[in-house]
C-alpha cells in the first residue's frame, strides 16, 4: 500500500481587479489641485486679491477724465489694488504648503506620494498658474473697464507695449508668490513665513532711505530704493518715478532680480525638502 502526501496549495498572488496605472506628475498635479480649491484660505485670499485690484482699480477709474490718461496707462489704475493685493498672493503661496506641516497632513501626503520632488514640482505648478492667472484676469479687469470709460481723443495714443508692461508686473508678484511658498517650505511655519515676506517687501524702502543719509552708503542706498518691489511693480506698469509713462517697460532688470532670488529660494526647498524629516 502506498502513501500519498498531499503539499499544501500555495496562495495566489492578488491582483486588483482595478487599473493601477504607475504615479506620475500628473497625479501629483490633480491632488495639488484638489486640496487647493478644498481649503478656505484659496478662497479667502484670491477673493481678497480680486477684491482689492478690481475695487480699488474701479475706484481710481471713476475719479479719472480721459486726459489723465496721457500719462499714464489703462493698467495703471489696478497697480494701486495691486501693491496691497501682492500680500494675499504671499500669504496663499505660504499657506499652500505651511498649512499641511501644520496639521500634520503632510506626512499622509508623502506616504502617500514618496516621491517628495514630484509632490513639490506639483505644488509649484499648480499655485504659480493659479496665482498668475488670477492676478492678471483682475488687473486686465480693470485696464479693460479703463480703456472704454476714458478711451477717448483727449487720451492720447496707447500701446500695446503697456499691456505687455502690465502682464510682467503680474507676473513680478506671482514670483513673489512663488518666493513665499519656498520661504514656507523651508521655514515650516505660517506666521514665520509671512513675517519674512511681508519684510522683504516693506523693509527695503526703509533702510535704502536710511542709508542714503550717510553719504558713504548712499549708493548702496540708492540701489535699494530703486530695486524695490513697490518701484518694480512702477516701472513694469509703465510709471516712472515722477508718475510719467515712459520706456520703464522694457527695463526688466528688476523682474531678472526677483527671478534669480527665487530660483535661488526654489533650489533649497528642494534641498531641505528631500534631505529632512517631516
Amino acid at each position: 500500500m502506498t502513501q500519498t502526501t498531499t503539499t499544501p496549495d500555495r496562495p495566489r498572488s492578488y491582483s486588483s481587479p482595478l487599473p493601477s496605472p504607475r504615479p506620475h506628475l500628473g497625479h501629483a498635479l490633480a491632488s495639488e489641485w484638489t486640496k487647493l480649491i478644498s481649503i478656505r484660505s484659496t478662497l479667502w485670499t484670491l477673493g481678497a486679491l480680486v477684491l482689492t485690484v478690481v475695487g480699488i482699480g474701479l475706484l481710481f477709474v471713476a475719479q479719472t477724465v480721459d486726459r489723465d490718461y496721457e500719462s499714464i496707462s489703462f493698467t495703471t489704475p489696478a497697480l494701486f489694488g495691486l501693491m496691497v493685493g501682492q500680500v494675499a498672493v504671499m500669504v496663499l503661496g505660504v499657506l499652500t504648503i505651511s498649512s499641511e506641516h501644520a496639521t500634520g497632513l503632510v506626512r499622509t501626503t508623502f506616504t502617500a506620494a514618496p516621491d517628495r520632488f514630484r509632490v513639490l514640482t506639483a505644488k509649484y505648478l499648480v499655485f504659480s498658474i493659479t496665482a498668475f492667472v488670477a492676478t492678471t484676469l483682475s488687473v486686465f479687469v480693470v485696464g479693460i473697464a479703463a480703456s472704454l470709460a476714458h478711451g477717448g481723443a483727449a487720451a492720447g495714443p496707447h500701446e500695446a507695449d503697456e499691456w505687455l508692461g502690465a502682464a510682467a508686473g503680474c507676473l513680478y508678484v506671482t514670483l513673489l508668490g512663488v518666493l513665499a511658498l519656498a520661504i514656507g517650505a523651508l521655514v515650516r511655519h505660517s506666521a514665520g513665513a509671512i513675517a519674512v515676506m511681508l519684510g522683504v517687501v516693506t523693509l527695503p524702502p526703509v533702510l535704502g532711505a536710511m542709508l542714503m543719509v550717510w553719504e558713504a552708503v548712499a549708493p548702496i542706498g540708492q540701489e535699494i530704493l530703486q530695486r524695490n518691489v513697490p518701484v518694480a511693480l512702477s516701472q513694469l506698469f509703465g510709471m516712472e518715478e515722477g508718475g510719467d509713462l515712459g520706456a520703464a517697460p522694457s527695463n526688466l532688470s528688476n523682474l531678472l532680480l526677483v527671478v534669480l532670488i527665487t530660483g535661488a529660494a526654489v533650489a533649497a526647498s528642494y534641498v531641505m525638502v528631500g534631505r529632512r524629516d517631516v
